[in-house]
């Protein structure tokens, strides 16, 4: 495994129980920055997602052209307009803008389709040092830290937990190519993804998710092994609605580890629910997402079962 002991675990978080007094920011409050021209619809699938997960409030910062779209397409999101570039991407003034609208939220969301716009990599590298928010990064925000992952890893702040990472394999190469921890098959290789997946974690202080068959969450101390999901997953978008399941725990108050544990497994109930409806061919990512409120109301179910049959042995 790696240099640390890691232990591997298979236990799933339980879901908390709703205090019948709670209001919209006792569920947690969501800021993504998501979406460029072109892409719109990573900004609906992570912020819906994340709302469909138990988020209270879920607000989205994106290119002010864009801002109205998604506000056409989501009553339930809100949006913040950030400034843009030429190409419809967030610009390198945008830091300030997103600084600012992020006071009183919980969790920030980065990286769903932002773009790999050079203004927006910039943009993305002068915003995450100054985050105190907890972190959830995704996507195109991955392709911006790789360009220098030991630096500017280093200088996140963590007072609220370690920043959840979400690569692909290709994502996590890209990471890799510049952590000096060499070259490896993250594609079908599970000994190599569970190395790789822990080895990181434990160097930059992150809760590594590295997705795919039998994904991969680890904080370097303890490593799980996904085992729901199915092939018909395997259509674009459904990243941006796992970033946003992981947004939604972390504003739900569970750790970092915990909360990307659950959110892998939701994302992978909520999958199996609609190949189960749809077929495996035929499903997309927003259909995932209608399957999220039947995914945690048998999780919860199971979880109080078993809570009850513990308590009577």
């Amino acid at each position: 495994m790696a240099k640390q002991q890691v232990k591997e675990v298979t236990e799933v978080p339980k879901l908390k129980p709703r205090d019948p007094w709670m209001h919209k920011g006792d569920a947690g409050r969501v800021f993504c920055v998501a979406g460029s021209a072109g892409m719109v619809g990573a900004a609906v699938l992570c912020s819906r997602a994340a709302l469909r997960s138990g988020a209270g409030l879920v607000r989205v910062g994106m290119p002010w052209r864009l801002a109205a779209v998604l506000a056409g397409r989501d009553p339930n999101v809100m949006t913040s307009a950030l400034p843009e570039t030429e190409e419809g991407t967030i610009s390198a003034m945008s830091p300030g803008k997103i600084l600012e609208a992020l006071k009183g939220f919980d969790v920030l969301l980065l990286g769903p389709g932002i773009s790999t716009n050079a203004q927006t990599v910039q943009a993305v590298r002068t915003l995450l040092p100054q985050v105190d928010q907890k972190l959830v990064i995704d996507a195109d925000a991955l392709t911006a830290i790789a360009k220098d992952t030991s630096e500017l890893l280093s200088q996140f702040k963590k007072a609220n937990g370690k920043p959840i990472i979400t690569p692909h394999p290709g994502e996590m190469q890209r990471l890799l190519g510049n952590a000096t921890l060499g070259p490896v098959d993250l594609s079908r290789d599970e000994t190599a993804r569970k190395n790789v997946a822990a080895t990181f974690a434990q160097k930059f202080g992150v809760v590594v998710v590295l997705k795919g068959h039998r994904t991969v969450v680890t904080d370097g101390e303890r490593l799980y092994i996904n085992t729901n999901g199915n092939p018909g997953m395997a259509k674009a978008g459904t990243g941006d609605v796992l970033a946003g399941v992981c947004a939604a725990m972390r504003a739900q108050g569970f750790d970092s580890f915990e909360a990307a544990v659950l959110a892998v497994y939701l994302h992978g109930l909520a999958g199996d629910l609609t190949r189960d409806r749809m077929g495996e061919i035929g499903m997309i990512a927003s259909d995932m997402i209608e399957g999220l409120p039947e995914a945690t109301k048998r999780h919860q179910a199971a979880s109080q079962a078993n809570s009850k049959a513990a308590s009577a042995k």
